[in-house]
């Protein structure tokens, strides 16, 4: 298989030149006295978004869905929350991979029809009815729990649509679906398709190292916030996308999360934390939920970024890299 061919020869590492067995040796030479208590070790789910699966370039999309669901099944048959927007899977492909994640048990759930911004572009109510598109959508499957995802994590630019949107998911009987931890994910695959773009037999293995190394910062920096705003650990939700990154990378994703002890929990047990009750009074309203907690304090202005994740923090990266 492609994959396959793409992928042979390759050892993990994190952000760095270290191979699986290194790390593992490392960890088994810790003392269980260096360890973190378990009531103070980080735990993150992982939610996916969007379902754009078409974007996947030919020669890896046949197998896409089913490397991302054996990810999952190979880490302790881990249960994910897969976001759908509706016009992804308007097709008898797209909706045959909704089904698979319902029917391994992965949690379905509502990231609008069109994936249209919550911005001043678009009224309440047409944002509403595009939400609602989807959701005649994703309930059909066994698999859906009434959870709901802002395209973008865009909330609300002002008090009024924020508390328009809050109080209509309320009678909807939907809750936000937040991301603790935000990434650029889509931004390392949008660079990465580009470099297949430009040369067919480009290594894929060259993102491997760049992407794992960003969302272990990410993951440690709103990790830190998180229990700086509400002195103690979190269960988080982190936000990737179904797309070619992570299919060739999601399986290495999970295992460096597990070998810097922290614990890959499922889904529904993340959003049982008591956090996610939380409302921040922010406007403009959204990002993660860990910034939006921080910026209601006024206490981290200092070292809180707007947008928390976007490509203009991540571009200077890969162009050092030449990817």
């Amino acid at each position: 298989m492609f994959y396959d061919e793409a992928l042979r020869n390759t050892s993990f590492t994190i952000g760095g030149n270290y191979s699986r067995r290194d790390v593992l040796a490392a960890l088994g030479a810790l003392s269980s006295a260096s360890l973190l208590a378990a009531d103070q070790r980080s735990q993150v789910a992982i939610t996916m978004d969007d379902v754009a699966w078409a974007n996947i370039p030919t020669q890896f999309q046949r197998e896409a869905c089913t490397r991302l669901l054996n990810a999952f099944q190979e880490h302790g048959k881990l249960r994910a929350a897969l976001f759908v927007t509706g016009s992804n899977v308007d097709s008898a492909e797209g909706r045959a991979i909704v089904q698979r994640w319902s029917d391994q048990g992965h949690m379905i759930a509502n990231h609008t029809w069109s994936h249209r911004m919550y911005n001043k572009s678009i009224e309440p109510g047409e944002f509403a009815d595009d939400m609602l598109r989807c959701d005649q959508l994703v309930r059909t499957y066994s698999g859906f729990r009434p959870y709901f995802r802002f395209p973008a994590l865009k909330e609300g630019g002002t008090a009024e649509r924020r508390d328009w949107m809050r109080k209509f998911l309320r009678e909807h009987n939907y809750r936000n679906g937040a991301v603790t931890i935000d990434a650029s994910d889509w931004y390392y695959d949008q660079r990465l398709r580009e470099c297949l773009t430009r040369d067919a037999s480009f290594d894929v293995n060259r993102f491997r190292a760049p992407y794992l190394t960003h969302m272990w910062d990410r993951a440690c920096c709103y990790d830190g916030l998180a229990r700086k705003v509400l002195g103690r650990p979190i269960q988080h939700t982190i936000l990737v996308h179904f797309n070619l990154l992570n299919t060739l990378f999601l399986g290495d994703l999970l295992e460096m999360f597990k070998t810097k002890n922290w614990d890959v929990v499922n889904v529904e047990t993340a959003y049982r934390d008591p956090v996610f009750k939380r409302e921040p009074n922010n406007a403009p309203a959204g990002e993660s939920l860990v910034w939006a907690l921080a910026k209601e304090t006024g206490r981290f202005d200092a070292e809180l970024r707007y947008p928390g994740e976007d490509d203009v923090y991540e571009k200077p990266i890969l162009d050092r890299l030449g990817l």
